[in-house]
């Protein structure tokens, strides 16, 4: 029976200002990666996540990104040395483990967000950086990374728990890259459309680009994005249409980690 995991990015609010519906999607999936303060987030944000999450039975992971809460962490920040990269990485990491800690729940897994999540796609020595941050902070943490690309590359050189990620909302090239959220048709707001590419990634074993070629990938955990308008009706649909299809959604610490 095929298994994957339900992953949304979460906790991306600031102060006063929030950012997609937390406790709907905490409701749907089966882990949340929480922003740590840099592109989005702070303490209490964080703090209360952790909180439901934990009451939900739902895993956390230290969601980083570049320090640009201006930008939300979708622009490429350029010159930052391969040391300030693994500082950036291990200083967000901490962060949430500590909020965790704090509540009596632990941090699972990684995943990095916007921008930085990007360069991973190809840039060797920027994944070689964070990678070497992870194994630094905690090697048993789960590395959810998109495959095709440097960063999966870079956690498999350095002995990480690679767990491969696709996304049900997003449009890939013919490298099995996300296509650029400047063009049109990058972001899929259909969430039948996005149901139905998730089915096929899964039970092809493949990507699709948007010219039709397949690229043969192994599919772990399926990614939704929680900042958008219809984001808790597209995890909903999503989900619904795995369980029909017999998949199994189970939370990346049980299939992954020992209890």
């Amino acid at each position: 029976m095929t298994t994957v995991d339900l992953n949304a990015d979460m906790a991306e609010g600031y102060g006063p200002y929030k950012m997609g519906d937390d406790e709907g999607m905490l409701e749907i999936v089966t882990s949340a990666n929480i922003a740590c303060g840099f592109h989005a987030g702070d303490p209490d944000i964080m703090d209360k996540t952790v909180r439901v999450a934990f009451a939900r039975g739902v895993d956390v992971g230290a969601h980083p990104g570049f320090n640009d809460v201006w930008g939300f962490g979708r622009r490429m920040i350029l010159g930052d040395s391969a040391r300030t990269i693994e500082n950036l990485i291990a200083y967000q990491i901490g962060a949430l483990q500590a909020i965790a800690h704090a509540a009596g729940h632990r941090v699972t897994h990684f995943k990095t967000h916007g921008a930085l999540g990007n360069a991973m796609f190809s840039d060797r020595s920027l994944s070689e950086a964070i990678a070497r941050a992870v194994k630094a902070v905690e090697r048993d943490l789960l590395y959810v990374i998109p495959p095709l690309t440097e960063g999966e590359s870079a956690g498999m050189r350095a002995g990480l728990n690679v767990v491969r990620e696709v996304f049900a909302d997003r449009a890939y090239t013919d490298e099995g890259h996300l296509v650029s959220r400047r063009l049109e048709g990058a972001v899929i707001h259909d969430p039948k459309e996005a149901s139905q590419r998730v089915l096929a990634m899964i039970e092809d074993g493949c990507l699709r680009s948007t010219s039709g070629k397949k690229l043969p990938v192994k599919v772990d955990t399926v990614t939704v994005h929680g900042d958008t308008a219809n984001a808790v009706h597209m995890a909903a649909t999503v989900k619904a249409s795995l369980l029909q299809a017999g998949i199994t959604i189970e939370r990346l610490s049980n299939t992954f980690l020992d209890a």
